[in-house]
């Protein structure tokens, strides 16, 4: 009987206790919890990446560095997508508002393609020629670029920066040891390339060296004891640790490393080289398409566009193939009108006014970042490509165009306008911009990058010329077809390298038979896939995917379709997977609808 009556009190209990936990679930915020989780990741994001939260304007990171390559540093990651992993699953994605489930997705899809990076030993080779740690900080010792110098403090932190930077050039060169021992280089014809990006560092006085650029632009206010505390600091830091690694790394790259680098030319040469490669497919597409796929569908775009080529070709009354059509263009007199740099950024300037007036035809959503264009830093120019830098949130900094200009009587502009709409405006200014002015976006979200809508989207945009008011040149709507064909060849070769076993110079021919780049600039490129195996893929994957969620968007909607809509629809949220993106489109879509 006490018996009973104890089980029924246990009971009666448990029933309370069960009751109370139901109550306190319904009452648990769940957007509010979410909310926790999306600055939490953000903040642990710029721990791990401290040069990004520089380029991001974040504080209290400026004199930090990450040491990538080190395993501490690879544990350290496989901690962060863990947690982040396991806290998305005590989230209930049906409390969440549709922007919301984007960021959601967009956490999830980075935590589980992060796990699958670290799977690759690829940290066995820490540095290349096009995108790496030392040429990040190359950029930022010019005082150009997002380190920011205009207090003491700013100075200090990048002198902070360059002791350990001293030391990233060691670790650099422990885990290029440890790559010789398991046969994992780079392709010799990277690693001379390299080597000249540390000798332009070299200097017999600290005062003379590129890393002391910026006391000599110390602001005149400063206090003299400050100025010659720093100068002092960076003198002696730039002499007694940063030349004599840079000396140490010349050394090496020149002699054993250069040695022991492989004749081969893909990632897949390499015992991981293969199962890596499928990853960083993923990685840079966003998408579960396998390398034979976009091969093919590479192959295709490449057929397609060559007929759009000919069609050029007879406008302007040229007989003869594509392929001597490419030469004539490259070689073409007046397309090289140029005596000094500073007429490749004015005829930039040029196009920029052009195109201002038929902006807002195609745009109701534009940033307020300011925008510059410049040509890109001499240390760097020889191996770089046109790139866009973005601004800083507060607009402090502005975005920036910047253009290569190694030789400038060599430089041909057939193709300058497509370049401008897609490094600048509306490519990559307007995006990133939009993005980062986006109040309503959580912070990890306003600093994102996924190349594949990123890089789409700027492509994308080089089909808007002649809405904008370009391409009535033949030669520059050539501009535009190969540019589109440069990314279309991306497809093959970038997995013909990777995949199927394609060396440097099939790439360079193949690439040469169907685009009108330079000679050097086409081998330039070819050695920036062999860099940054599936980063060359994103560009044409995203484009053909925003051009076709356009093209869904036109025949669904008729009469109700807006452009100037549909371009917000794609900007406003920022970057995400091409999944996501569809969905939310899928969404705009239907709503009209209704």
């Amino acid at each position: 009987m006490k018996k009973s009556i104890l089980a029924a009190g246990i009971a009666a209990v448990s029933l309370v206790l069960v009751q109370c936990k139901k109550s306190e679930q319904k009452t648990i915020d769940m957007p509010a919890e979410f909310a926790k989780i999306t600055k939490a990741y953000f903040d642990d994001k710029n721990k791990l990446n401290p040069l990004d939260a520089t380029y991001n304007g974040q504080e209290g990171y400026n004199d930090q560095l990450a040491f990538e390559m080190t395993d501490t540093h690879r544990k350290a990651q496989r901690i962060f997508y863990d947690k982040y992993q396991s806290q998305l699953k005590n989230i209930d994605t049906t409390a969440l508002s549709a922007e919301e489930k984007i960021s959601y997705g967009i956490i999830n899809w980075e935590t589980k393609t992060g796990l699958l990076m670290l799977k690759s030993p690829n940290n066995l080779i820490p540095i290349n020629q096009f995108s790496s740690t030392h040429l990040i900080i190359g950029q930022f010792a010019s005082g150009e670029s997002a380190q920011p110098f205009k207090t003491v403090k700013d100075y200090r932190d990048f002198l902070a920066r360059m002791d350990k930077f001293s030391a990233w050039v060691d670790s650099a060169m422990v885990y290029m040891k440890k790559g010789i021992e398991q046969k994992a280089t780079l392709p010799k014809a990277l690693t001379v390339k390299i080597t000249p990006q540390f000798e332009a560092w070299i200097s017999d006085k600290p005062q003379d060296n590129f890393f002391y650029t910026v006391i000599k632009k110390m602001p005149a206010d400063f206090p003299e004891k400050d100025k010659k505390e720093l100068a002092d600091g960076y003198a002696k830091t730039i002499a007694e640790k940063l030349v004599p690694k840079f000396r140490e790394m010349i050394a090496f790259l020149k002699g054993d490393y250069l040695k022991a680098s492989r004749s081969t030319s893909g990632y897949g040469a390499l015992s991981f080289g293969k199962e890596a490669y499928e990853t960083y497919v993923k990685q840079w597409t966003t998408t579960d398409m396998t390398p034979d796929e976009i091969h093919e569908l590479g192959l295709k775009e490449v057929a397609r566009l060559r007929a759009e080529m000919q069609k050029v070709m007879d406008q302007v009354g040229y007989k003869g193939d594509i392929k001597s059509f490419c030469d004539y263009v490259r070689d073409k007199p007046e397309l090289k009108p140029f005596k000094k740099p500073e007429e490749v950024i004015a005829n930039f300037k040029k196009i920029h006014a052009t195109i201002k007036p038929n902006v807002d035809k195609l745009f109701s959503l534009q940033p307020k970042t300011p925008f510059e264009i410049r040509r890109t830093e001499a240390f760097r120019e020889a191996s770089a490509s046109a790139e866009y830098v973005q601004g800083s949130a507060d607009g402090t900094r502005p975005g920036i165009f910047y253009v290569p200009i190694p030789d400038v009587k060599k430089y041909n502009c057939y193709a300058d306008e497509d370049l401008f709409l897609h490094e600048a405006i509306p490519g990559h200014h307007f995006q990133i911009s939009l993005q980062q002015e986006n109040k309503e976006l959580p912070d990890f979200r306003k600093f994102n990058w996924l190349g594949a809508e990123g890089e789409g989207w700027a492509l994308y945009t080089e089909s808007l010329g002649k809405e904008l008011g370009l391409y009535t040149d033949p030669y520059q709507y050539f501009g535009m077809l190969s540019g589109e064909m440069l990314r279309a060849t991306r497809l093959v070769v970038d997995t013909g390298l990777h995949w199927k076993g394609w060396t440097r110079e099939q790439v360079i021919e193949y690439k040469m038979a169907n685009e009108a780049e330079p000679a050097d600039g086409i081998v330039m490129e070819t050695e920036r896939y062999m860099a940054i195996p599936g980063q060359a893929l994103s560009y044409k994957i995203g484009q053909l995917k925003i051009l076709e969620l356009r093209h869904k968007a036109e025949t669904e909607m008729g009469a109700k379709f807006d452009i100037r809509e549909f371009h917000k629809q794609i900007l406003e949220s920022g970057l995400m997977p091409l999944n996501l993106l569809e969905a939310k489109i899928d969404r705009w879509i239907k709503g009209s609808k209704n």
